[in-house]
């Protein structure tokens, strides 16, 4: 029989310090959501639905401007200062890939940030409510940017971020149960965050690692 193969411990290392990054995310993400929504001096004219798009629009824009817009810059830059400007020579540095890997991943949570962002602007009536659509915002941002700078350091300080999406998700979430209970009142709301929570339990399920998949695995 062959030897116990030792556990990975580098793999619980980076997952460990990963977590402490979440959390101080968590506290900065907080930080700025009671800032923004108690000092922002309240938004003028946002009883209008239309005006409300306008100004969720603005603040999308600047999102996209600064995140996405941003890394296709970046990957670009170096593309076409490197024998990297030929995508099929396999030419790569650990920064194109880095910041490649940040592209994709900023234009996934795009399309999650801007779905949450004018839903919550449709569900904030008044200038006071639509603060959080201001906050949301600067949160996404700040927290893409620090993915991004975490990402380049390692694996683990990409954490950071990680508030900035389940943000976008929380209040994805919240929309979603406002727009159940408009058709169905409080049990089309609650049948709408169970539907998701279910998926979200099946998920956790079928893409559980698999013991032979598991850094500890032994071999038999």
């Amino acid at each position: 029989m062959s030897e116990a193969s030792p556990p990975d411990t580098g793999f619980r290392r980076q997952r460990n310090a990963g977590i402490v990054y979440i959390a101080f995310g968590i506290v900065v993400a907080l930080a700025l959501w009671f800032g923004v929504t108690r000092y922002l001096p309240p938004l003028a004219g946002m009883d209008d639905l239309g005006a409300r798009m306008i100004l969720t629009l603005k603040c999308f824009g600047a999102a996209v401007l600064f995140c996405l817009v941003t890394g296709v810059e970046a990957v670009a830059h170096e593309r076409l200062s490197s024998p990297a400007f030929d995508p099929l020579s396999g030419f790569e540095t650990r920064r194109l890939r880095v910041n490649q890997r940040y592209l994709q991943n900023t234009l996934e949570q795009t399309v999650v940030f801007a779905a949450a962002l004018f839903g919550l602007a449709a569900y904030s009536p008044g200038g006071e409510a639509m603060r959080a659509v201001v906050a949301m915002t600067v949160i996404w941002i700040v927290g893409r940017l620090a993915f991004w700078i975490g990402y380049h350091q390692s694996a683990a300080m990409r954490g950071l971020g990680a508030p900035g999406m389940a943000l976008s998700m929380i209040v994805l979430i919240y929309v979603v149960a406002r727009f159940g209970g408009d058709l169905y009142g409080e049990v089309g709301a609650a049948a709408a965050v169970a539907a998701f929570l279910l998926f979200e339990a099946v998920l956790f399920w079928a893409t559980r690692p698999l013991r032979a998949d598991r850094p500890d695995a032994t071999s038999p």
